[in-house]
């Protein structure tokens, strides 16, 4: 049998954040259709993983819709596996990824992005340092893609906070300040993105094509790694 691909978003409170991720879930299941797919959340909204997973019959590949490791991808996910569905296979976080960036880069490009613009990515933190890293490196990588340099900062946890980062860029050569946010939906933390008053933000990944075939491409990886892990026994 064929594994389900089960999403698991992180939750929002925000409904336009709930339409976004089914969106998201749509896209998904629309670059696939012979397969199963499940969009569930690990808390706030519904459906919950927790609720979910007993009830998919077969085998089941668990993608965090998440751009960063962290509390939920290394604490909260396994527990939730570990009581409701052992047998599940887990997928890596999204980010980052070269399919992030170039939907990082057309959001920013569509948002009105110029030549001569500051850059920052606009994320929501954590207190986990390797979570943090995967935040900058995803800034190096759309760095690398813009060919200039990109700030990493936070809204909650994490150095630089982003109203620090963007008083340093208004204080340089860059006569705006360009914020790309480092989110899936809209809600509380891209609120937060937007009220330190950037020269423009760009909207959430969203339900971008590159996102969709992102988590298909996390879905392989991991049976692929079952295949080998297998065949090495």
């Amino acid at each position: 049998m064929t594994p389900t691909l089960v999403l698991a978003a992180h939750g929002t409170r925000s409904e336009e954040g709930r339409r976004t991720l089914s969106a998201l879930a749509r896209a998904v299941r629309a670059a696939r259709p012979r397969h199963r797919v499940e969009l569930t959340y690990l808390e706030i909204s519904a459906p919950l993983l927790r609720d979910v997973l007993p009830r998919v019959p077969g085998p089941v590949v668990v993608v965090p819709l998440l751009l960063a490791g962290g509390y939920h991808v290394h604490i909260d996910l396994p527990a939730v596996l570990a009581e409701h569905r052992p047998d599940a296979l887990v997928a890596r976080q999204l980010g980052p990824h070269r399919l992030l960036t170039g939907a990082l880069a057309r959001r920013l490009h569509r948002a009105g992005l110029r030549a001569t613009d500051a850059v920052v990515l606009g994320a929501a933190g954590s207190s986990d340092p390797a979570a943090l890293a995967d935040v900058r490196a995803a800034a190096h990588r759309l760095a690398v893609r813009l060919s200039r340099p990109v700030t990493a900062a936070f809204v909650s946890a994490g150095e630089p906070g982003l109203p620090e980062a963007m008083e340093r860029l208004r204080s340089g050569p860059a006569a705006r300040v360009a914020l790309a946010s480092y989110l899936l939906a809209p809600g509380f933390f891209h609120s937060r993105l937007a009220a330190v008053g950037p020269d423009l933000v760009s909207a959430p990944l969203g339900a971008d094509p590159d996102v969709a075939a992102l988590a298909w491409h996390r879905y392989d990886e991991t049976l692929r790694h079952r295949a080998l892990t297998r065949a090495a026994v």
